[in-house]
């Protein structure tokens, strides 16, 4: 009969899928032998660890994320007869396997829950906060924002009383994610600052700083600061570059977002010549913003269109680019309109809307929002379908001089009537 190095070494080598997934399993199923010495016996362990790798790997290639939830489940009866840190270490690759399945949130989110209620039940602390605090990452990226928040405060309180500084600068960093996500700024900020604070106090991973920066560099630019988000993502994209680190892209695009949302389209070009974007530059993902770029620089709303519906999918898919992009959309439009009103006393909304390439009704909601925000000062003729417009009223100052010079005459009587009083 092989032994498990052969079966493992025959797997390895084996070009059919199938044959190999046999092998890995019989590995898996043989017991290791009672009368064997230690040293055999943690060969066989080491080999049984090898074969569950593997076949987590061979069904991710798969892309079978059913067959990776089974080998997480077989890994519990294995990972009783090996120490607890080499434990939460296997369970961790394994789960890694589900990142490049897509669509398999759902199913990982049930080997979390299962995996967690056995932790819990083997009192493997450890291994539950780092189950737990997986489990919520992708509870923020599924958007179920309220167990994510629920599961987060459970997790705190029990890092706190642990004291584990770099497990709870990570939950903290998901809290202020999470908190972002609802829109709650002021929260989202607190639990970053309270993340960057448990993180000072250790030595903090390249990757978990660059998150940490990435984090930072959002708020500011949900708070119209892009200069300074615009040199947290310069940090970021510096530091996940040097690791070659595929998530330094999306650090590059917030670079080049905040570029074009501070006005300085033409930067964009000389951004992307510098050493570390430059083979970043003919990507589509830096098209697309390349694109966005030029179509705000020439003030052109078709172009802007254009670029939006071409590169939908990079351009959507991130929620802070789109979140912006609308608000550069919002602005663009407004100033096309300014510039088509400006030269106009009265003007029909049907040109201006064949103008800036609009539908009628668009172009009238946004016209009627700009008369409310005192951008201009007009008012819409829906009975004609025009926009009249004035000129900016001038303040009569007449009355607030009259109420002034009235104020001074009363402090005279007054004056005059005190002298009268000592007088008397």
């Amino acid at each position: 009969m092989p032994t498990k190095e052969e079966l493992l070494k025959e797997a390895n080598s084996s070009k059919d899928p199938k044959r190999a997934e046999a092998l890995y399993r019989e590995i898996l199923a043989s017991p290791i032998s009672q009368h064997a010495s230690t040293e055999e016996r943690e060969a066989e362990l080491r080999q049984q660890e090898a074969a569950l790798v593997k076949l987590g790997e061979l069904y991710r290639d798969q892309s079978n994320a059913q067959g990776v939830a089974e080998v997480i489940n077989l890994s519990r009866g294995f990972v009783s007869s090996i120490a607890k840190a080499k434990t939460a270490k296997l369970i961790r690759t394994l789960l890694d396997c589900f990142n490049a399945i897509p669509n398999s949130q759902k199913i990982q989110m049930d080997v979390l829950h299962e995996n967690i209620e056995w932790a819990k039940r083997e009192k493997r602390i450890f291994l539950k906060h780092s189950l737990e605090t997986r489990l919520v990452g992708l509870q923020l990226d599924t958007q179920q924002y309220k167990p994510a928040l629920a599961l987060i405060e459970s997790l705190l309180t029990e890092l706190k009383r642990l004291d584990d500084k770099m497990v709870l600068t990570e939950v903290h960093l998901l809290e202020s994610r999470v908190y972002r996500g609802i829109g709650n700024l002021a929260k989202a900020k607190a639990a970053l600052t309270s993340a960057r604070t448990a993180a000072n106090s250790i030595y903090c991973p390249p990757h978990l700083q660059a998150r940490l920066d990435l984090q930072s560099g959002i708020l500011h630019a949900e708070d119209k600061d892009y200069t300074t988000a615009y040199s947290y993502f310069y940090e970021t994209f510096e530091n996940l570059s040097t690791q070659d680190d595929p998530s330094a892209l999306g650090a590059l695009k917030y670079m080049l977002l905040c570029k074009v949302m501070l006005n300085l389209p033409e930067d964009v070009t000389s951004l992307l010549s510098i050493k570390l974007a430059s083979k970043y530059a003919q990507l589509r993902d830096v098209e697309s913003m390349r694109a966005i770029a030029r179509a705000h620089q020439k003030r052109n709303l078709a172009d802007f269109e254009k670029a939006l519906k071409d590169y939908q999918q990079e351009l959507s898919s991130d929620t802070t680019i789109r979140t912006h992009l609308s608000a550069l959309y919002d602005t663009l439009l407004e100033q096309n309109l300014l510039r088509i009103v400006e030269p106009y006393s009265v003007v029909e909304i049907e040109y201006v809307a064949q103008q800036v390439g609009q539908g009628r009704q668009a172009v009238e909601l946004k016209l009627s929002q700009m008369i409310l925000d005192k951008v201009f000062h007009g008012v819409l003729d829906q009975g004609r379908g025009c926009l009249l417009i004035f000129e900016e009223p001038q303040a009569d100052r007449a009355y607030g001089a009259a109420i002034d010079t009235l104020e001074q005459v009363g402090k005279v009587v007054d004056s005059l009537y005190a002298k009268t009083v000592k007088l008397a």
